[in-house]
Formats: structure tokens, C-alpha cells, sequence
């Protein structure tokens, strides 16, 4: 049997890239009529990150009161870190996020046109760079 070489379904590629835009609106207006009350969030490790884990999963629906701060406790949890390990959370590859709004707040003001909110992490080394982090 030959391989996949289908690029849209590898793993290491980033969830957009993975999905095109009318199957992922489907997949958040699926989820939005069954769960009104969650927010569909996509979280990934920034490409260029080297010392961070990748998460076991990509995909999480969260309760809109939720703070954001308890969503990065969440993710800190998930990948295992110590307590001096420091990560970042940006939201839509551009700003870090204020870690006392709700997620409600986060969603309603950040979410793609797909529907969903895309949430990328990444180090304290990376913070910063010369990469494409851009803190507005």
C-alpha cells in the first residue's frame, strides 16, 4: 500500500492547513449548537518553538467564563512544565492575551472566520524574536 501523501492531513502541519475553511466552519457550528455555552479553541505549539512539548491534543471547547488565566494553567498542566519553565500565549499569531478576561471576552473579540480561536504557545526564548511574534 503506498503512503499518504496527502499534505492536508499531516499532523505537524497547522490545523488550518490541515482542514479547509468550510469543513472547520461545519465542525464549530456542530459543536456551537450542541455545546451554546463552550468556546472552540485551537491551541499550538508556535512553528519555530524548539524546548516546549507539542500537547496530546490540538482541539478545546472551554466555558465561556472561563479566565484566562485558568486556561493557561490548563495548558501548563497538559504539557507538564515545571514551575520555572515560562511559556507564552498568543492569540491569532499577534497579541498575547490579558489573562483576566474570560474567554468569552477572548472569543468574541479574537475568533477567526472559521470560528474558531486559535491560540499558539511558545517560550520565553521565542518571546521576542526576530521571528513573526508581533505584541500589539
Amino acid at each position: 500500500m503506498a503512503p499518504n501523501t496527502d499534505k492536508t492531513d499531516h499532523p505537524n502541519r497547522p490545523f488550518k492547513q490541515r482542514k479547509p475553511l468550510t469543513t472547520r466552519r461545519e465542525e464549530v457550528s456542530g459543536i456551537r449548537a450542541k455545546f451554546p455555552t463552550k468556546i472552540p479553541v485551537i491551541v499550538e505549539k508556535y512553528s519555530k518553538e524548539k524546548s516546549l512539548p507539542v500537547l496530546d491534543k490540538t482541539k478545546f471547547l472551554v466555558p465561556q467564563e472561563l479566565p484566562m488565566a485558568t486556561f493557561v494553567t490548563i495548558i501548563r498542566n497538559r504539557m507538564q512544565l515545571s514551575s520555572t519553565q515560562a511559556f507564552y500565549l498568543i492569540v491569532n499569531n499577534k497579541s498575547m492575551v490579558n489573562m483576566t478576561k474570560t474567554m468569552a471576552e477572548i472569543y468574541r473579540d479574537n475568533r477567526d472566520e472559521d470560528g474558531f480561536l486559535y491560540v499558539t504557545y511558545a517560550s520565553q526564548e521565542m518571546f521576542g524574536s526576530s521571528h513573526v511574534l508581533t505584541i500589539s
